[in-house]
């Protein structure tokens, strides 16, 4: 299963240098990792090619003896990027107001990073007296092999659905939940549908309805046909 953790704080909070260093150490670990950093600006470079192409269509791919890419044109989001990664875990930057996965807060020091607690967070980095009250632990940034610890039993991500299947409203009660140790990833009914599609291995998140019309409709076809019985059915395209 995908484990997602997010890395959160304002400008000038650390949040690059800790995400290096984290990725860094759940490698030496033998883990496959992925980063997705949030960014302010416009990815184009003046007067490169991916820019000059950029213009006349709305993606542009590359690949060059080292390592190969792609531009969209518009905003995607993460659950749209994350299943180009082949990655165990996968390391968010920024994106503060999403509430999918847990979260390590970076702290300045400042009142304002009381905000940053939206009840992910499963430890804060910096020196800050902002925690009390939060029910997080408070880390230094050299403690790496700890903050991997938490990220290595604590990663996860939910589908982003807001489905219901799981009794809670959205995604978020659930991965609020998740965070304080009262629910478990397990009872995602869209990670874990009576109908499993897998796309290039990886299982596809599915709200029961979409499940549901998924077994029918493979059930409906199947059924007439000479030498059908009752079991389980695989497919593979």
């Amino acid at each position: 299963m995908l484990k997602v953790a997010g890395i959160i704080g304002y400008k000038n909070s650390g949040k690059t240098t800790l995400t290096r260093a984290l990725a860094r150490e759940l490698t030496r670990r033998g883990h496959k990792v992925a980063v997705i950093k949030h960014l302010s600006h416009h990815l184009d470079l003046p007067g490169k090619d991916t820019t000059i192409l950029g213009g006349a269509v709305g993606q542009v791919g590359f690949i060059s003896p080292q390592e190969s890419g792609v531009f969209w044109k518009k905003p995607l989001s993460l659950e749209d990027i994350t299943p180009y990664l082949e990655a165990e875990f996968i390391l968010v930057e920024g994106f503060k107001a999403e509430k999918t996965f847990p979260k390590i807060v970076c702290l300045r020091g400042e009142p304002d990073d009381r905000d940053l607690f939206d009840g992910l967070a499963i430890c804060a980095v910096g020196p800050a007296d902002q925690v009390e009250g939060m029910g997080v632990s408070l880390l230094s940034r050299d403690e790496v092999g700890k903050i991997a610890d938490l990220v290595e039993e604590k990663a996860f991500k939910l589908p982003n659905l807001d489905c219901g299947g799981c009794g809670h409203e959205t995604c978020y009660d659930m991965a609020h939940e998740i965070v304080a140790g009262t629910g478990s990833v397990e009872d995602c009914v869209s990670l874990h549908p009576a109908t499993e599609v897998r796309i290039d291995g990886r299982p596809m998140p599915m709200n029961p309805f979409i499940s549901s019309i998924v077994r029918g409709t493979i059930l409906g076809l199947l059924s007439p046909l000479k030498g059908f019985r009752k079991g389980k059915i695989e497919i593979s395209i």
